[in-house]
């Protein structure tokens, strides 16, 4: 088995989230969350901001870590156990382009619209989460969340 390990951010603009449309394993085409690996030298949060602003063109500002999600898949018959630190963001500011290589669209969708759009079932625990934060936040308690595992 292979162990693989990635970092992401959900970008937040008010109740507004920011997506990436990419193909995946399968050569669907899904919307979901930007994410990516660790360079030599980079922390998982360094690796998030940076993996946001290549897929995005928008640098961020990391408001809290926000969920580590650990789930498994097979391609060529190998089957890869996968993790994704996520970190919740805000503060977007479009310096660039997104990675055309990589990243077939990318768009601002509100949170209420996200279940019809995302596909996989941690990017909507992703969201439940998020709702939950925002609405702590507006009740006037702390916004912060600590790093748990989900297996989706």
């Amino acid at each position: 088995m292979t162990r693989d390990f990635s970092c992401g951010g959900v970008v937040l603009e008010g109740r507004s989230v920011l997506l990436v449309r990419v193909a995946n394993f399968k050569n669907k085409k899904i919307w979901t969350f930007p994410k990516g690996h660790i360079e030599e030298g980079e922390t998982c949060r360094q690796a998030a901001l940076r993996e946001v602003r290549e897929e995005t063109g928008y640098n961020c500002r990391v408001v809290s870590p926000l969920l580590r999600v650990g789930y498994r898949y097979a391609i060529a018959g190998e089957v890869v156990r996968k993790e994704v630190q996520w970190y919740l963001m805000d503060h977007p500011v479009r310096v660039g382009k997104p990675d055309p290589a990589e990243i077939l669209e990318v768009r601002w969708a509100a949170l209420e619209n996200t279940a019809s759009l995302l596909h996989y079932p941690s990017d909507h625990h992703l969201i439940d989460l998020v709702r939950e934060i925002l609405e702590t936040k507006n009740g006037g308690a702390s916004a912060r969340r600590r790093s748990e595992k989900h297996q989706p």
